[in-house]
């Protein structure tokens, strides 16, 4: 199959990358297109392009939409945090690209399997205590509306029959290797990576605060499956809420505490930040995923079991 990335330079669409190069993959790829602003790193295997285009600029659909086109996995964004502090240019990437790319997939590629990664950010204000599929998107930050219009946009289109829509809502991820990025939820990934490096870690919201957690291992793989899935099984709402486990700050701390010791987690030190506990205390904590486990995603089982995967998968690997 010819398949596309966006945002192929990022933590997950680089990770995204090498799964579907693997002998393993439950993907077969002929060729695959790596498609970010910052063109990304090279790879010496035939199959593979990489380009440097900026999804604001109207021809940038000409070069990621091809007739011959098979998957496209839809990730580029601009993140949460600046999203929030700059509407015009969210609004632009978020969801003018996205509308561009499906309108052109309805043109040129009406086959094409529209992979898009949203998040659980869409959701937002009076929730009840457990979400689904299903609960009524109310965001309460910019980039949760610019998710949410792209999720009613390419689901009608798929109703429509214009594009095969598959529209995954991640959950938070960690741990993310590598330096902060400009999501809200950074710091999740921050309070466990930088002290397993040695560092301070500055932690912006209280211990009590419980997060929606997924591991780049199987978020990965989640969205490689969310394109295999036959498009009969989504039936008429194609948004998926993937599967995360609920962990608290604090727990997440404890769990840091266990691997690493009392050392590790004394390098988490907290400083309010008023815009970031606001946002995240809007987001869901808990989810029922069944409808999810049943079409067949992966689930992680234990905050702890995180740990020790980036510990063996990244932190070892650099150094």
């Amino acid at each position: 199959m010819n398949v596309v990335i966006t945002g192929a330079a990022g933590f997950l669409g680089s990770r995204l990358a090498n799964a579907l190069l693997a002998h393993n993959s439950k993907i077969s790829v002929a060729r695959l297109v790596l498609i970010d602003l910052i063109q990304p790193s090279p790879y010496n295997d035939p199959r593979v392009t990489t380009l440097s285009v900026n999804l604001a600029d109207p021809s940038a659909v000409d070069l990621i939409i091809q007739p011959d086109c098979h998957i496209l996995f839809h990730l580029a964004a601009v993140l949460s945090g600046q999203a929030e502090v700059d509407l015009d240019l969210g609004l632009r990437v978020n969801f003018d690209a996205t509308r561009a790319l499906v309108e052109t997939a309805r043109r040129r590629a009406p086959n094409l399997r529209f992979v898009y990664t949203s998040t659980i950010g869409v959701f937002g204000g009076n929730l009840p205590s457990v979400i689904n599929d299903l609960t009524a998107v109310t965001p309460e930050n910019s980039y949760g509306s610019q998710k949410a219009m792209c999720e009613l946009l390419l689901n009608d289109y798929a109703r429509r029959g214009f594009v095969d829509s598959r529209i995954v809502r991640l959950p938070t991820v960690s741990i993310r290797a590598g330096t902060a990025n400009r999501a809200v939820t950074s710091f999740a990934s921050g309070i466990i990576r930088e002290p397993l490096n040695g560092k301070f870690s500055i932690c912006p919201v209280g211990t009590a605060q419980k997060l929606y957690l997924t591991s780049p291992h199987t978020v990965v793989q989640n969205i490689i499956h969310a394109a295999t899935i036959p498009a009969n099984a989504l039936g008429s709402w194609r948004v998926v809420n993937l599967p995360g486990i609920c962990v608290s700050v604090g727990d997440m701390i404890e769990a840091l505490r266990e691997v690493a010791g009392d050392q590790a987690a004394s390098l988490v030190q907290f400083e309010q930040d008023e815009m970031i506990e606001r946002m995240v205390a809007s987001f869901p904590s808990q989810c029922d995923y069944s409808r999810a486990t049943s079409l067949g995603f992966a689930v992680d089982k234990h905050f702890i079991d995180i740990i020790r995967y980036y510990i063996r998968d990244d932190l070892n690997a650099s150094n």
